[in-house]
Order: C-alpha cells, then sequence, then structure tokens
C-alpha cells in the first residue's frame, strides 16, 4: 500500500467541498440542490464512479469550475469522492446543509477555502480517502481584542446581528 498526499489545485480564494457519496445519481441530485439553495450559483461538480466505467462524472454552471472539479477528482481517484468548486462570491455556508441533505451524501471531509491536501492510500486499483490537511496549524490563542476583532467582522459581513 502506498500513502500519497495530493494536493488540491486552486485558486488561492475559490472555495470548494469535498466529500463522499455513493450513487451515480449524485451528480445530478447535488447540482439541484445548489441551484435550489443560492440563485444564480456558480458551481462545478465531479464525482469519482466506482464501479462499472469508473469515469468522473461531472455537472455545473460555470466552466472554471467544472474544470476544477474534474482535475481535483481524477488527481485524488477515491472511488465515490466528490468535489464542488465555487467561484468566487460563493460559499459552503450558503449550501452546506444541502448538500448534507442529499440522500446519497455519506460525509464531507472539508468545505474551505485554504490551502488542503488530500491524505490517501492506494492498494492496486483502490484508493482511500484517510483525511484532509486544511489550512495551517494555530499560532495562539484569540484573546479579548481577537474576540472583538471576530464578532465585529462577522456582524460587518452580515452573518450575525
Amino acid at each position: 500500500m502506498e500513502l500519497k498526499l495530493i494536493p488540491i489545485q486552486k485558486p488561492e480564494e475559490i472555495n470548494f467541498i469535498f466529500g463522499q457519496t455513493h450513487f451515480i445519481k449524485s451528480v445530478e441530485d447535488i447540482h439541484e440542490a445548489l441551484v435550489n439553495s443560492v440563485p444564480g450559483i456558480q458551481f462545478g461538480i465531479a464525482f469519482c464512479e466506482a464501479s462499472s466505467k469508473r469515469l468522473v462524472r461531472w455537472s455545473g454552471t460555470n466552466d472554471e469550475m467544472i474544470h476544477l472539479a474534474r482535475l481535483n477528482a481524477l488527481n485524488v481517484g477515491a472511488g465515490h469522492s466528490f468535489f464542488i468548486f465555487l467561484a468566487s462570491g460563493f460559499y459552503p455556508i450558503n449550501i452546506l446543509n444541502a448538500v448534507k441533505a442529499v440522500p446519497e451524501v455519506c460525509q464531507i471531509y472539508c468545505a474551505t477555502a485554504n490551502n488542503t491536501q488530500v491524505v490517501v492510500a492506494k492498494e492496486d486499483d483502490q484508493v482511500a480517502v484517510l483525511g484532509v490537511m486544511d489550512g495551517e496549524t494555530p499560532l495562539g490563542i484569540e484573546g479579548e481584542e481577537d474576540i472583538a476583532w471576530r464578532k465585529g467582522f462577522l456582524r460587518q459581513i452580515g452573518y450575525k446581528l
């Protein structure tokens, strides 16, 4: 068995969701969940089919995001894994519950814009996702000034009243 780190390839500001699902209709069902959650959403989805033709199945509304989803799905190559890439201005917080509510979705590994690597194990024609490395380690513990900044920032961007 070979252990590998697969870096996610994307522009710095682009958010994505990486997860596991279990059925070929996931691509269509996730697509429907996204367009029903956020009007005008721009995204790309790719899903690694685990049997039969074993293709990277895909859909989306934005060519660049579709390209990123297909590229990263093929690079990771784990059966039944999926990627959703969101164009600038769209965020996982607005769609994550809708994605998790899709009956085929088993789990979400991460939802982030951070520098990310996927930890995989490879044996013959199978790849297992062991986890993700999302962002960097903490530099310390927030103080009172940091707490005030966090609370102010969340209100400034409209996520808290």
